[in-house]
């Protein structure tokens, strides 16, 4: 309670999901915009998944223009379009290569459930101007004495689950990368590498001029 008003004070009150969401959010476009760092956006962002009220909230956007304050009915220091890239008719279910190559890249709807199979051969999946047809996809992946890569852009969220057996099942990031929204699709990696890799590549997002370059 304030002693001068008799009022709780607000900066007590417990932060919720959405408050620190918001708070995040205006971080990211902080971030884009060339304000903060992406070490400093890490730093903060570690603050805002741990708080706890929102007095601690409200020091981690105090030097933003336009922060907003969180926990009131403002509207966004930014907006996001809807998510444009879920929904459409779903591409092929699978990605096979047998003593040779297969490569799935460029505008393509990412179905549900997406296999793909290497034995002695290089399979190259490329998901940086692909659409999904649901909000969370899976991709399993398996490789036999081959190689499946997996390049996925920093505006999705990617969880990779995979097994490697004499073999690598990893994750490796590459360029300055941005934190994806929570509402972004999911992109779930899972399956077996046996005396082979699967490598999952996550990258920034490129213009259709750049990925054709």
């Amino acid at each position: 309670m304030s002693e001068l008003s008799g009022m709780p004070d607000r900066k007590q009150f417990r932060a919720s999901d959405t408050d620190r969401e918001h708070v995040a959010r205006i971080l990211q476009q902080a971030m884009s915009e060339g304000r903060i760092t992406m070490a400093e956006l890490e730093e903060r962002l570690n603050t805002v998944y741990s708080a706890k009220t929102l007095g601690e909230l409200e020091p981690v956007t105090a030097d933003l223009p336009d922060a907003g304050t969180p926990g009131a009915t403002v509207q966004p220091a930014f907006s996001r379009s809807p998510e444009t890239r879920v929904g459409g008719t779903p591409g092929s279910t699978s990605s096979i290569a047998v003593m040779s190559g297969a490569t799935r890249k460029g505008s393509w709807v990412v179905p549900r459930q997406h296999n793909s199979v290497a034995f002695w051969g290089e399979v190259k999946i490329d998901l940086r101007q692909a659409r999904f047809a649901e909000q969370h996809v899976t991709i399993t992946a398996v490789a036999i004495m081959a190689g499946i890569d997996i390049v996925v852009p920093d505006d999705v969220i990617v969880d990779v689950t995979g097994i490697g057996f004499m073999g690598a099942f990893e994750t490796k990031e590459r360029g300055d990368l941005a934190v994806p929204p929570a509402d972004a699709p999911v992109v779930t990696v899972n399956g077996l590498a046996f005396w082979g890799a699967v490598t999952v590549i996550r990258k920034p997002r490129k213009t259709p001029k750049e990925l054709g370059g």
